[in-house]
């Protein structure tokens, strides 16, 4: 056990470890987004179109906040991007807690999207800037792990808390936040590549050299298509456990399946996937993604959807890591933030379409077709890592030299 966790946790950076730490603490405290749609319908008697508008500015807010905060990471730097964004999250998370009117109410949630996800690029770039190529699957397994395990202990103190004040939410989420804020501010240094401090960063194209990268949008397309399979599982799924009898607490004892093998098991992941290509663990996890929620076309017990949740889980715990470390290689040092920024927009985009695009098939085409076209989507999403896996390496041993000669320079100028 000590070898293992040696190997797990071993020889990371002091900096890793305070980012690890700032994320289980966030996590830990979380509550807020959790429980809004049962606060603006329960506590402040909104309808749930009213309550649906709101979550859908959050989204929007965010959406804005991952894009500003992947440019002002790399113009500004990941420290006070970071910074600005947990302040201000801190503080509007209060702001929220005592907003009235339905208006107060949507405003601030808008910029709350934008604050509190602004954080993501710069956190994530930051995390590359500090760990080496070779620990990079490692250090975002352990991520992963701590921030699904904050999530899961925030449900459980989330759901007790709101049992005595409402209000008490938003305080312990915004104090979570301004604590996290306070580790940046001492703890953690700028990573900033020097390239980006001595040229301008616009000077190659900013963000639309990221855009007119087709090998990282080609990416991101397919990573789309898991993440509108995988977030099925928060909209559908309760629907089509719902159609067969079951109740909203069996949902929840099901998908609770998710959060406790992450916790159990991702810390194993990176040592099963070492040196292998990085392509085929992609392509391995999606299409296990994919058997999973198609599988739930023949399910109709507990047993055999908690079964179809483990499927897929497998597959998302060898996704992930996979996800972060390939995106890390394909940015150039001086994009870091934008290419970020991009990757989190992904999964906004998704979050947004998942639910929509579910719910039309399924009321449209019903449930066996829906589930048969996650597999499908998935199995072409497989196919295309296998394909797009060749032009990703050769772009990746591209970055890898690009930083090799930026690091030759910066020990060039430090040396009198």
């Amino acid at each position: 056990m000590s070898g293992w966790l040696r190997q797990a946790a071993g020889g990371l950076p002091r900096q890793f470890w305070f980012l690890w730490t700032g994320t289980l603490i966030n996590r830990l405290g979380s509550f807020v987004v959790l429980f809004l749609s049962i606060y603006l319908t329960g506590d402040r008697g909104f309808t749930q179109t009213q309550a649906g508008v709101i979550l859908g500015l959050y989204g929007a807010g965010g959406a804005i906040g991952v894009l500003t905060g992947g440019v002002l990471s790399d113009r500004w730097g990941r420290r006070p991007t970071m910074l600005v964004a947990q302040f201000g999250a801190a503080a509007l998370m209060l702001t929220l807690g005592f907003a009235h009117t339905y208006w107060q109410i949507a405003a601030v949630t808008f910029l709350l999207g934008a604050f509190a996800e602004g954080v993501r690029p710069a956190f994530s770039a930051m995390m590359v800037d500090v760990v080496p190529e070779h620990d990079r699957v490692r250090a975002y397994s352990l991520n992963y792990w701590a921030i699904n395990l904050g999530f899961a202990l925030a449900a459980v103190a989330a759901g007790l808390a709101s049992q005595f004040d409402y209000l008490l939410l938003f305080v312990v989420d915004a104090g979570t936040t301004l604590l996290t804020a306070i580790i940046t501010a001492i703890f953690l240094a700028e990573t900033r590549p020097a390239r980006s401090r001595t040229q301008e960063v616009t000077a190659p194209g900013g963000m639309g050299t990221a855009l007119r990268d087709r090998v990282f949008l080609v990416y991101l397309l397919l990573s789309l298509a898991s993440v509108l399979v995988i977030l099925q599982h928060a909209s559908t799924l309760p629907l089509t456990m719902l159609a067969d009898g079951l109740s909203a607490a069996t949902y929840g004892a099901v998908i609770a399946v998710n959060g406790v093998l992450i916790v159990l098991g991702q810390l194993f992941v990176p040592k099963l996937i070492e040196g292998r290509n990085s392509a085929k663990v992609l392509a391995l996890a999606v299409l296990i993604i994919g058997a999973g929620f198609g599988l739930v076309a023949l399910a109709d017990t507990p047993l055999v959807y908690a079964l179809t949740v483990t499927i897929w889980t497998l597959g998302e715990m060898l996704q992930s890591p996979s996800n972060a470390a390939t995106v890390a290689a394909l940015s150039p040092p001086a994009l870091r933030g934008r290419y970020q920024g991009l990757n989190s927009l992904s999964w906004s985009v998704g979050t947004a379409l998942a639910p929509i695009l579910g719910g039309l098939v399924l009321q449209k085409a019903g449930d066996a077709v829906l589930w048969a076209g996650c597999f499908a989507l998935c199995a072409i999403a497989a196919v295309g890592q296998l394909l797009s896996g060749p032009a990703r390496e050769r772009r990746a041993a591209l970055r890898r030299a690009e930083e090799a000669t930026l690091e030759s320079r910066m020990n060039a100028v430090s040396v009198p």
